[in-house]
């Protein structure tokens, strides 16, 4: 179980769909506090499946070759065929390409609700169902399973926190300037040598 939590869990983390409109909430107004939405309600997502796994087997695995046993191992693998039937696809047949989705286009105004409920519709539920499955195995009277758990969750997050915590450290929310009029991004305001230039030639211009 534990090393098929660390493998899902692996998948989910680097999933581009998420982390791309993640990269996007950061770069919008509020966006940290867009960011923090997100990542926290996927965070709530993942230990709800988990926990209703939890209340459908009482916290113990189901014993061998029981129904419910069967029917893990039945989900496990139709969720791993077709998870390699869609890989196929898509190799044969990749994506054209498009536009960015239209919501891209709203997400700078977007409010943390917003940013909440976009976690909840990117979430890849494929993966997160064979996480659940293996989840079944899990029995809570053990520290080890606890922690199994508990561990698949975060590493199922990691790419939002690292990506928060750059965020956070790095200053990277929209500050007020007085020139424009609004927020802007503090990014643009590291001087170019550009500008430098653009400055001394008018000095020198008013000078003479």
């Amino acid at each position: 179980m534990v090393l098929d939590l660390v493998v899902i869990g692996t998948a989910v983390t680097l999933g581009p769909l998420h982390n791309s409109a993640f990269i996007l909430l950061l770069s919008s107004r509020r966006g940290v506090r867009q960011g923090l939405a997100f990542l926290l309600s996927w965070l709530a997502s993942l230990i709800a499946v988990i926990a209703c796994v939890m209340l459908l087997t009482g916290g113990q695995p189901p014993a061998r070759h029981s129904t419910p046993s069967t029917a893990a191992i039945a989900s496990k693998l139709a969720i791993g065929v077709a998870l390699v039937l869609y890989g196929a696809h898509r190799h044969r047949r990749p994506p054209r390409p498009h536009g960015p989705p239209r919501w891209t286009a709203r997400i700078d105004n977007a409010s943390p609700a917003t940013a909440a409920d976009l976690a909840w519709l990117l979430q890849p539920w494929a993966l997160v169902g064979a996480g659940a499955a293996a989840a079944i195995d899990a029995n809570l009277s053990t520290s080890t399973d606890w922690l199994a758990l508990t561990g698949y969750r975060l590493l199922a997050t990691l790419s939002l926190i690292v990506m928060e915590m750059y965020a956070l450290l790095m200053g990277l929310e929209k500050s007020p300037h007085p020139a424009l009029g609004g927020g802007t991004d503090l990014l643009t305001q590291v001087p170019h040598p550009l500008d430098a230039d653009l400055r001394t030639g008018a000095s020198g211009g008013a000078a003479r």
